[in-house]
């Protein structure tokens, strides 16, 4: 089994889907490189773009369709200005022209090039798609793929396009691999062994860096998300909230930047409901951003970014263990649990329901925090496990195929649920456990597997349905 880095669950991303926004424009720039690779973009006269399933079913809440455009015209959405999404989504369909690769312009017309195709599903995996090249000469490239959560791709041919098979030196495929390497090389904390894992793909200090940049990108996304108001886009009138909490939790408080804003959420005054508050202000203020196309970190996917965000400040401004060393213990051990259910489950809610999105990211949290508070690896695994107990058969069925009904509010309970779970393991003896985290993941799959695919982000039962949302 292939290891994966716990930054390639943990990781910078664009809002509002990590498998229906993030997944179709990694692969359309996957196609580019493809094209580039067999033939040239200059020899390109039409690309045709077509989304299948839950691609299709949710597309356009979802903004599957923007990403497929801004893919193939060459745009990164770890740098694009995302305030320029809307202008540049218009050029394209206005001028009917779209830059290939970022290298040369072809006709391109919205509905003819790019379809949604509602009634059918390709076999492989419920978010698939195909992209076709047709070349000056007239022949024809095709190619395609599936967008299996976390914004990572696959094809038939390849199980991911996207990385390159690394083998760690202490390979952690299952919660018990973990345990026995921890008990081989006589570590005592979780994040000794990920931390080691971890060098295959760069060093320690690089590996440092970057959950550091991480933080950082998770402070800035809160920051911005508690200083806008306004209703989100998409149709749903949903009003944003974090503001308001922010402002009322502060009251008559003034901050410049990001730093005063910090240090005034910690001086605040602490009790158990203005604590609880802050986690959700948290929670609301990332996945807010998240539903207007902003840059939030995907943790373990975009419908989930909110949880550890909320977790991991909640850590920092309310409890002792604030140190950079426990910000980066945090994130390894989050993040290597989110790899666990990656590889024995899934994180696609296209595929098993929002279990595999809040409910990975809540096990997740639970674990991270875990750890900073002194958790035993026992118990850090127990959290993790706790946590997704009572996630299980969430299902995902988000109103309007949007990331806002129930998506938003259900980070807040994910988070709180992680906090719970954490409490819960650390006054626990893990050696009396009934249920171990392999267990509860594998039965996270099973109930996956069992649950009505109206249930698996297709905007087809749930609230999606019951509740009557008139166009706008």
């Amino acid at each position: 089994m292939e290891s994966i880095s716990v930054f390639e669950i943990i990781k910078v991303g664009i809002g509002p889907s990590s498998s229906h926004t993030m997944g179709p424009w990694n692969a359309a720039s996957a196609f580019i490189r493809i094209i580039k690779r067999e033939r040239s973009i200059e020899e390109v006269k039409e690309v045709f773009l077509e989304f299948f399933g839950s691609l299709a079913k949710t597309g356009i809440g979802h903004g599957t369709d923007i990403a497929g455009m801004l893919g193939l015209n060459g745009e990164d959405f770890t740098t694009i200005n995302t305030s320029k999404i809307d202008e540049k989504i218009e050029k394209i369909k206005k001028d009917q022209i779209l830059n290939l690769g970022g290298e040369k312009e072809i006709p391109f017309i919205y509905g003819h090039h790019l379809v949604l195709n509602m009634n059918k599903s390709l076999d492989f995996h419920p978010n698939g798609m195909i992209f076709k090249a047709v070349f000056e000469d007239g022949t024809e490239l095709v190619q395609d793929f599936y967008s299996v959560g976390g914004g990572f791709i696959a094809s038939q041919e390849k199980n991911s396009i996207q990385k390159h098979c690394v083998r760690t030196l202490y390979p952690c495929h299952h919660g018990s691999d973990i345990i026995k390497y921890c008990e081989k090389l006589g570590f005592e904390r979780f994040s000794d062994l990920i931390l080691v894992n971890e060098e295959s793909w760069r060093s320690q200090e690089e590996t440092r860096k970057e959950a550091l940049n991480i933080w950082r990108n998770i402070k800035e996304c809160i920051y911005k998300g508690v200083n806008k108001e306004g209703v989100l886009p998409g149709g749903l009138n949903v009003t944003r909230r974090a503001a308001g909490i922010n402002r009322k939790l502060l009251g008559d408080k003034i901050y410049t930047n990001i730093d005063e804003w910090f240090q005034q959420v910690v001086d605040a005054e602490e009790n158990f409901t203005n604590i609880n508050k802050w986690i959700a202000c948290f929670a609301l203020a990332v996945n807010e951003e998240n539903a207007s196309f902003g840059r939030i970190i995907t943790a373990p996917t975009n419908g989930a970014s909110g949880v550890i965000p909320a977790v991991l400040m909640y850590s920092q401004a309310f409890t002792e263990f604030t140190s950079e060393d426990d910000i980066v213990r945090f994130l390894l051990v989050a993040g290597e649990i989110g790899t666990l259910f990656k590889k024995n489950a899934t994180i696609s809610a296209a595929m098993g329901g929002c279990q595999a999105e809040i409910g990975v990211s809540s096990a997740m949290a639970a674990a991270g925090l875990t750890e900073i508070l002194g958790g035993s690896i026992g118990q850090v695994l127990m959290a993790a496990e706790i946590a997704m107990e009572h996630h299980l058969g969430l299902t995902c069925d988000p109103i309007r195929g949007l990331v806002q009904i129930p998506c938003i509010e259900r980070n807040t309970m994910g988070a709180m649920k992680a906090i719970t779970a954490a409490n819960i393991a650390l006054e626990s003896d893990p050696a009396k456990a009934k249920v171990t985290l392999d267990e509860v993941i594998q039965t996270m799959w099973e109930t996956a597997l069992s649950m009505s695919d109206r249930f698996k982000e297709t905007s087809e039962g749930g609230l999606a349905i019951a509740v009557n949302v008139p166009e706008c």
